[in-house]
């Protein structure tokens, strides 16, 4: 018997860290603490709570968007420098002919 109860702590610590890794009980905590913290309770705390995780997930969003903005025009201003240097490499139109 202990070994079955050993087994089912093991599948609870993995789904903990599971839950932990995705950032899924981050945001049920926050969006719970928000709840709690809220002196008028909403009449639907179901959807108050999908409220506040949509729009952390919103927020999450946009800060990926705006890394991924960045390395774009990074990778865009190395393009473009390498582009430079090829031209260098590159025979002239007219020494073609």
């Amino acid at each position: 018997m202990a070994h079955k109860k050993g087994s089912i702590m093991s599948e609870r610590v993995k789904f903990r860290r599971y839950l932990e890794q995705s950032g899924l009980l981050d945001a049920l905590t926050n969006a719970m603490t928000a709840l709690y913290s809220d002196s008028d309770k909403p009449e639907n705390a179901m959807a108050f709570l999908k409220r506040h995780i949509m729009a952390q997930e919103s927020e999450a969003l946009a800060t990926q968007k705006a890394e991924l903005q960045q390395k774009y025009q990074l990778l865009m201003e190395e393009n473009q420098t390498l582009r430079r240097k090829l031209t260098q490499y590159e025979p002239s139109p007219e020494a073609a002919e």
